[in-house]
């Protein structure tokens, strides 16, 4: 058992090991650790646990999780075999500008997934600020990002990013199903999810490098063009105050989101925002 766990891992199924090793040359360091669970409580948190005792770019997967949450403690439905459930640690300390590139780590993600579901599918998703993939209204998949800080200095070391893709024709809980999709009915055909899970990877690896090398404009720009609703779109959000509306005016270059409120601009970094 791997020091720090609770739980032993499972062998790594053939076909993700086969695809990992399609992709090998393009993986970095998140082909060197991966932990697979046939069921675990989440991903996130045995990604943080690892992160906890240092490790960086671990990957973890499981075919099923009993607790998977989004954001906001919300549940993700994680059943067995329907869906992508991956966490790995990224280090955006490493780059010239940490905090620049720490506050961009979900957006990074967030287009290396669509960019590796449209390389495997064809499917172009779109990108909901901050965190959720889309097609057409229909929530695909999510992140889940959580900072890592160091002791005593508290500054964020390491970041653990988990995702959610929803992939088969799983039954999806009533409230779940008239706002979530997934690939096989979007296709209309099945998905190699360990295919999909080796490219998102590759992709994830790719921006990580583009973090850390200050290509934040290579993020922003490719980020932009596939979130349509992040400019002149109608949102509304809540506050201790009540609840505000305005009109999105884009992202800024730290990733946060501008929305014209009586003729101002206000900046929201966080939080849950409803689309009208």
């Amino acid at each position: 058992m791997l020091s720090g766990l609770s739980v032993a891992p499972d062998p790594l199924p053939a076909d993700f090991a086969n695809a990992f090793a399609d992709v090998g040359d393009r993986l970095g360091g998140f082909g060197g650790q991966v932990l697979y669970f046939s069921t675990i409580g989440s991903t996130n948190d045995v990604a943080a646990t690892l992160a906890g005792l240092g490790h960086e770019r671990v990957v973890v997967i499981a075919d099923a999780q009993t607790q998977g949450r989004g954001r906001r403690g919300r549940t993700w439905f994680s059943p067995p075999g329907a869906g992508l459930y991956v966490s790995t640690v990224l280090v955006p300390s490493r780059a010239g500008d940490r905090d620049r590139a720490t506050a961009l780590v979900t957006l990074a993600v967030g287009l290396a997934l669509a960019e590796s579901v449209e390389r495997v599918t064809g499917l172009g998703p779109d990108i909901k600020w901050p965190n959720d993939l889309l097609v057409g209204r229909r929530k695909l998949a999510g992140i889940l990002a959580e900072a890592v800080a160091s002791t005593p200095l508290h500054r964020v070391e390491a970041v653990v990013v988990g995702y959610g893709i929803n992939v088969g024709r799983a039954a999806y809980p009533r409230e779940l199903d008239e706002i979530a999709t997934k690939l096989a009915s979007e296709l209309g055909a099945p998905v190699d999810r360990a295919v999909l899970c080796a490219e998102t990877l590759a992709a994830v690896a790719r921006r990580e490098r583009d973090l850390i090398a200050g290509r934040f404009d290579a993020i922003l720009d490719a980020w932009r063009a596939r979130a349509p609703g992040h400019d002149r779109a109608r949102v509304s959000w809540d506050t201790p105050e009540g609840r505000r509306t305005g009109v999105t005016a884009g992202v800024d270059d730290m990733g946060a989101l501008r929305v014209l409120v009586d003729q101002r601009i206000e900046r929201l970094v966080a939080g849950e925002v409803h689309w009208h």
